[in-house]
Formats: C-alpha cells, structure tokens, sequence
C-alpha cells in the first residue's frame, strides 16, 4: 500500500507537471467507486481549464489546488499510482510485472488522465479500484482527521510520551493511527520498529524515553531515505527489513541470519525479530 514516502513522490510528480500550468485535457473515466459516488462529470467540471496553483500532501492524502473552488482530492488506496506518461516510473509490489500500458499504448486501468499545457500527461491508475477521488474546498474539510504528519511535523520525546502515556494498545497499532502517525503504514510501521529495536505487542504506554527516542530516530531515518530516492525501494539498504518481511509463509525466513516471525498485532500482519526486538 503506498505509504507517506510514495504519496510524496506522487505530490512531487504531480507538482512538476502541473504547478503553474493550466489543464487544457482531462478524462475521469466511469467508476462510483473510485469517484466517490460523485455526479458525473463534475471531476471534469472541476479541472479542465483550471490552472493548478499548488499540489499538497497531508499523510497519505494528496490534493490539487486549483485557481477556482472545488479543488481535487485523492487516495491511492492499496495499489492506486500515479505517473507520467511517457517517462519511466517506480512499481509498487502490488503491480507485479504487468505492463502499465495497453496494446494500443493506452494505461490500463485508467482512472484519471490530466494534460498540462505544453503538452506532459499525468496518468492514475488502479486496478484494484480501492483508490478515492473526490472535490473539496479545503483539506480541513475535505480529509478526514489526522494527526500531525509524520515528515512535516515530527513528534518529540516529550510531546510523544505524554500522548503515549496510559495507553495499553500494542506499539504497533499506535503506529499505524493516522491521529497519531500520519502517513505511517504497515511497512514503515515494521522497519521503524526493527530498527528501534522494540518488539510490536508491547503496551505503547511502557515504552520510555530512550525507547521512543530510537522510534522517532529510526521513523526519520527511513522517511527522509525513502522519499530521497523517490520510494524507489531498490535502493533502500540491503540491511532494511523491507527486503525480507514480504510473502507471508512463503517469504524469507530470516534477515541477516535472525529468524523472522510473522504474526497478527493491532489487527495487521505483522512481521519482526524476536532475537533483536524486545
């Protein structure tokens, strides 16, 4: 699922193609799903012919401000990307090794096709039709509620502890609270906690200073990485948990010779190292 690091790359894509540029074409093929149960046409209503002002990004949440109101607002759900046509893109695990293009040279399963002037076309795609669409005014009315977003607006030891204090719930679902953590996922959620070296049931309230103090390091750590190389995941180190923890039972057993054990913790799977996180 594209996590804060690929939404990221997918604002600053979106900011590279559009900002400052007028949308001369725009097609939102049929889907109530994707769009939100939105009247139809009212996407294409929306963008063509607005110019794009600026491109934000809060957690895993993307928008379009545009020159005139509603603006356009999005999700990638699980496997949901977007990219520019014609110039090569990362894939995300969920793509596999399916083309991204038709015979006819057409993105399949299309979802959002937007055309700046002077001729660069933006494409979002999603097979799995769990990505959202919708128009807004504001972020502050148009997303749900969210906690401060985890590269933006990082925790400190201090502000953490007291928000963290009390609570029983497994460090691990704590991470993945979008009040809390926004933009944190399953994946980023394992590696900090890898890298912190604190095992995932443990009662988020119990963990002390020193303990959130190598959570937060390793959280900025791994998001300043990612979103450095576009969240191209091969060029994350050899040495990352993400590498390793994919396949259920049929992946990797160990990660530099550490047994690896996957497991149900705050309702999400869940994978770590019993031998160097505790």
């Amino acid at each position: 699922m594209p996590e804060l690091p690929e939404v990221e790359t997918v604002r600053r894509l979106l900011s590279n193609v559009l900002q400052g540029r007028r949308i001369v074409s725009a097609e939102f093929p049929p889907d109530s799903i994707v769009q939100s149960k939105l009247p139809e046409g009212s996407l294409l209503e929306a963008c063509l012919g607005a110019k794009v002002e600026r491109v934000g990004r809060k957690g895993k949440f993307w928008w379009i401000e545009l020159d005139r109101k509603p603006w356009l607002f999005g999700h990638l759900g699980m496997a949901g990307w977007v990219r520019e046509l014609g110039q090569d893109s990362i894939r995300l695990r969920e793509h596999g090794n399916a083309p991204f293009d038709d015979e006819n040279g057409r993105p399949r399963f299309l979802k959002m096709l937007l055309e700046a002037e002077g001729g660069r076309r933006i494409a979002m795609t999603d097979g799995r039709r769990l990505s959202r669409l919708w128009l807004g005014d504001d972020p502050k009315t148009a997303l749900p509620k969210l906690g401060p977003d985890m590269m933006l607006e990082p925790w400190s030891v201090e502000n953490l502890a007291k928000r963290l204090k009390g609570r029983t719930a497994p460090i691990k679902a704590m991470l993945l609270d979008q009040t809390l953590f926004c933009g944190v996922g399953n994946w980023i959620a394992d590696e900090v906690l890898y890298q912190a070296g604190i095992a995932p049931q443990r009662p988020a309230g119990e963990l002390g200073p020193a303990d959130l103090s190598r959570l937060l390091a390793a959280l900025a750590v791994i998001l300043e990485l990612a979103v450095r190389v576009g969240a191209n995941s091969g060029h994350y180190p050899d040495s990352w948990l993400f590498h390793y923890r994919w396949g259920g039972a049929k992946g990797k057993d160990t990660v530099d010779g550490a047994q690896i054990q996957r497991e149900t913790v705050g309702g999400r799977t869940t994978a770590w190292v019993p031998t160097r996180q505790s």
